[in-house]
């Protein structure tokens, strides 16, 4: 084996290991993107599960008090959607039509507050 081929086989292998550090550092992003994900879905999951627990006892509470009057009316009150919607904006989602049903992690939306105070 003379010294060239000692070289060739020196450059080959630097080769190989910046391609694997190439790989290394895909595989690290991908990881953060992952985690960083996770924790989103996370913390959206439990502002969900706060949500749904709110509307069962909202839903007991109005099945209990009309189970004794009259057949409730069938057209909401005016200003139901509207009250909904500031309700489902202060409990950290958007409601523009830009991001609407994501969760809020930056701050106020100056899309949704437009929307509110139209």
């Amino acid at each position: 084996m003379d010294k060239r081929d000692i070289f060739v086989q020196i450059e080959q292998m630097e080769e190989q290991m910046g391609a694997l550090y190439a790989d290394l550092g895909q595989i690290k992003r991908q990881i953060v993107e992952l985690l960083e994900e996770n924790k989103r879905l996370s913390i959206e999951n439990g502002q969900l599960r706060k949500l749904l627990k709110k509307d069962a006892e909202v839903t007991a509470s109005a099945v209990l008090q009309t189970a004794g009057s009259v057949a409730p009316s069938k057209e909401p009150p005016v200003g139901q959607g509207h009250d909904n919607l500031t309700r489902i904006y202060h409990e950290g989602f958007h409601i523009c039509n830009v991001y609407y049903g994501h969760l809020r992690t930056e701050g106020d939306c100056l899309f949704c507050m437009s929307f509110l105070n139209k």
